[in-house]
């Protein structure tokens, strides 16, 4: 692929706490800020806004207040009318796409990451939407090369911008980092040292792509969302009658193999994979889809050409 010239990056934003309990980003933006305000406005190398997303969450430890905010971030939900019932996450969201948006527009911000854990065993997750999005992409590929204390997975939703759902989408690049297994409502050093690592590494990149360094392409290896599986349920209560199987958890991105298990029922019997298609299960067990009725999610393993990218001069 050809060598392609890209605008330079004028504007980032670090966002954590858009799930008030998922503490990683929460204590990475607090630790940002005390840095800024100790060493001043030129401690990072380009501008950087951090953000804590849903500040009422953050402050009761509690995933929403009202509905799951990273599920606001659609263009009819950042347009609807705000009236004195409407969720304060839907007016929460809409502030920070007028904070950092407008989404779509001239305007939004170059590059959002937005901070998130997973009770799942996901390592470092960079979650996008888009398979065409050259900077992201790179940023993905240099991750996979610095970061080797975890793996580090990508993972494509490829979903259009207007249906698009979650924080990063209101900037003009971006990615929700996944970083896991961390419990919820908990700090885990090894968790937070990770996340801290992949948002320095992505400064690191962003500068000096601004100052001209070529990046190589080549391939980047990801994961495309196929379909979610529920947990088995009582046809008449919805209630649980089986847990995730021993064998499966903690193994996301494995291969799952027809025949494979999936399930141990409340009475001892194996709940067995019945698709014919080899696909990689994650989010295993998340503890915050359950109300949404997932188990977790399969997806295709997927290989990814990335052009050479060299900012754009003026």
């Amino acid at each position: 692929m050809a060598l392609v010239f890209l605008p330079a990056l004028a504007r980032m934003a670090v966002c954590g706490g858009t799930h008030g309990n998922e503490l990683s980003g929460v204590y990475v933006v607090q630790e940002m800020e005390r840095q800024r305000k100790e060493k001043g406005e030129g401690v990072w190398p380009i501008p950087v806004t951090t953000v804590l997303s849903n500040p009422r969450a953050v402050k009761e430890c509690r995933r929403y207040i009202d509905t799951d905010m990273n599920r606001c971030f659609t263009r009819d939900m950042l347009s609807c009318p705000i009236t004195a019932s409407s969720p304060y996450e839907v007016r929460r969201a809409q502030e920070l796409n007028n904070l950092l948006g407008l989404k779509g527009s001239t305007d939004a911000t170059d590059m959002i990451c937005d901070l998130h854990n997973t009770t799942s065993n996901m390592g470092l997750t960079l979650i996008h939407y888009t398979t065409s999005d050259w900077v992201t992409l790179h940023i993905c590929k240099y991750l996979q090369t610095k970061i080797t204390k975890v793996p580090v997975r990508v993972l494509v939703l490829d979903v259009p911008i207007s249906d698009s759902y979650s924080l990063e989408s209101v900037s003009k690049h971006g990615f929700t980092l996944e970083v896991g297994p961390q419990p919820h409502g908990v700090i885990r050093a090894d968790i937070y040292n990770i996340m801290k690592e992949a948002i320095y590494l992505t400064i690191d990149w962003i500068h000096k792509f601004n100052s001209g360094t070529v990046f190589e392409g080549g391939d980047v290896e990801a994961f495309k969302l196929i379909k979610s599986v529920d947990y088995p349920r009582d046809p008449e209560t919805r209630s649980l009658t089986a847990a995730i199987h021993p064998q499966l958890q903690d193994k996301d991105f494995c291969l799952l193999k027809h025949g494979d298990p999936l399930f141990l029922s409340f009475s001892g019997e194996t709940v067995n994979y019945k698709e014919e298609e080899t696909l990689h299960p994650f989010f295993i067990n998340e503890a915050a889809y359950y109300e949404k009725g997932i188990a977790f999610h399969l997806g295709k393993k997927i290989m990814l050409k990335i052009p050479t990218v060299r900012v754009q001069k003026d």
